[in-house]
């Protein structure tokens, strides 16, 4: 099949377009760097050409609510136009377990908007939400550490491997359209400030890493089961002692 992934040079861009290489697939990858941008439309009508299928995985870092709804919502509303016109029959997108159970969250909020976005088209779709990654602790520590300290709020996660999204987001994506499909999550729940400590040991880091709410990034809402995935998720092989190994051997 021919598909089209969009965010293609991002991290799980990067991992979706190399699994559906490896199901034999022709893949389209679209990406600003090869100037198609999905915010202003440019380049996109020439790049859906043949194309059966559209994964779309962007991403944005933009930390107000407003801005990420925008973003998303006005990429979602131009693939969706480009796609009718190319005749594209399955659009997916890759979404975040308990999507609906967080407020006060920009991106959370955005993703949101993006769901709307692509339930409300005409362009038959898949959602596939996930749990946060492996690599999740990590990043949330570097956003706040300073001076060798970082805040990590207490969160119950239940981490994913990218790689095995990509997977399931390949799989997917050249099947029939699903609707909702199943949240995708990894073996088992995951302390968010043990993570931390345990990566950060395991690329020889000297930080300190003190639990807190105050960070400014995530709040109280997320605290108990709010970011777990539900009973009926789709479990992925990696754990995260698995990935950990990974990294301490690099």
């Amino acid at each position: 099949m021919r598909v089209a992934v969009v965010g293609a040079t991002g991290r799980i861009g990067r991992l979706v377009h190399s699994a559906l290489e490896r199901h034999h697939h022709d893949v389209v990858p679209v990406s600003r760097a090869r100037g198609v941008d999905v915010v202003t439309g440019q380049g996109l009508n020439d790049a859906l050409t043949g194309v059966e299928v559209v994964v779309d995985v962007t991403n944005t870092t933009v930390t107000d609510e407003r801005a990420a709804e925008d973003f998303f919502r006005t990429a979602t509303e131009h693939l969706l136009t480009a796609e009718r016109s190319a005749g594209v029959r399955h659009h997916v997108i890759l979404s975040i377990a308990g999507l609906s159970r967080v407020r006060g969250n920009a991106h959370y909020a955005g993703k949101r908007a993006q769901e709307a976005a692509v339930v409300a088209g005409d362009v038959p779709w898949t959602i596939v939400p996930a749990t946060q990654f492996h690599d999740f602790a990590e990043m949330v520590a570097s956003w706040t550490e300073e001076n060798g300290v970082a805040l990590v709020p207490p969160l119950l996660v239940q981490p994913v491997a990218p790689s095995d999204v990509a997977e399931i987001l390949a799989r997917v994506a050249t099947t029939d359209p699903r609707g909702r499909h199943v949240e995708v999550a990894g073996p088992g729940p995951e302390d968010l400030v043990d993570m931390a400590r345990r990566t950060v040991a395991a690329r020889g880091r000297d930080v300190q890493l003190i639990p807190s709410w105050h960070t400014g990034i995530f709040g109280v809402e997320m605290a108990g089961d709010a970011l777990l995935p539900s009973e009926s998720a789709h479990i992925a092989p990696t754990s995260f002692d698995a990935w950990l190994a990974g990294i301490s051997r690099t």
